[in-house]
């Protein structure tokens, strides 16, 4: 039985480790923040007790504690274990972590995940760079986990992400900011049926998720769309609408915190 480490248990976290674990896989959780609460989940207080033995690490802490938390976690890794970083983060950061494990003899894998984890739980598309690509794939394909592997090395699975996120996040934005100016208008109805309408047969869920969960995640998200800023810029590409789009989540966050 594949033992596989999960640390950090918030929403996403969760999800995985109850679906691994039903799955067939033997699941440990960490996290000192979130008490998980389930009794089929064991959940560990020490870090090297949840690492021991492992053979796939899963690090899904956020994308400002990743790196805090590889330096935590990799000298008490098994040398045969492979690292995956779940997180969304600079390509950059995602290069700092795989230098760290590479300096312990680890495989690292820079995992993007590729959709919102919820839905589908550990049965979410991923896309992994990396020394620890394939092995990452290898191991976890018997529990259903879709890992696509691509060429390059940690921070190439994250660049991509970032680059989807310009598109996922913009269209939020743009679904906010023509949803508001319609309520304002009392036209909220009219419009909602018009965008649906183009988004095809799934499109009022779409609108829902799009305007319910960018609330919901806000924070989260403001920060994963200045890091697709940082990367659009990093290209010399024009990056007026992410722009736009971090005004608009920064206002989403300024409302929610007043």
């Amino acid at each position: 039985m594949t033992t596989i480490a999960i640390l950090g248990l918030g929403e996403a976290g969760r999800h995985y480790a109850r679906g691994l674990l039903r799955a067939g896989a033997e699941v440990r959780g960490y996290d000192p923040h979130h008490v998980l609460g389930d009794p089929d989940v064991r959940q560990l207080d020490d870090l090297a007790d949840a690492l021991a033995g492992a053979e796939v690490v899963v690090s899904l802490v956020g994308g400002q504690a990743a790196a805090s938390v590889a330096r935590d976690a990799l000298p008490l890794v098994p040398a045969s274990a492979v690292y995956a970083d779940l997180n969304t983060a600079a390509p950059e950061l995602k290069q700092e972590i795989g230098a760290l494990a590479a300096a312990r003899g680890i495989a690292m894998a820079d995992v993007a995940v590729l959709a919102p984890v919820p839905r589908a739980a550990h049965r979410t598309p991923l896309l992994a760079s990396g020394a620890g690509a394939v092995q990452l794939a290898e191991r976890l394909a018997p529990f259903g986990v879709p890992i696509t592997v691509i060429d390059g090395g940690p921070g190439q699975a994250a660049r991509l992400r970032l680059l989807r996120s310009v598109f996922m996040k913009g269209l939020a934005a743009l679904v906010i900011e023509a949803d508001t100016a319609a309520q304002a208008a009392g036209a909220d109805g009219w419009l909602r049926g018009q965008m649906a309408a183009e988004f095809g047969p799934d499109g009022e869920a779409l609108i829902e998720r799009l305007l319910t969960g960018t609330r919901q995640h806000a924070v989260r998200r403001e920060h994963e769309v200045r890091e697709a800023l940082a990367t659009l810029e990093a290209t010399g590409a024009p990056a007026d609408m992410t722009r736009a789009t971090l005004a608009w989540f920064e206002r989403i966050v300024a409302d929610r915190q007043s």
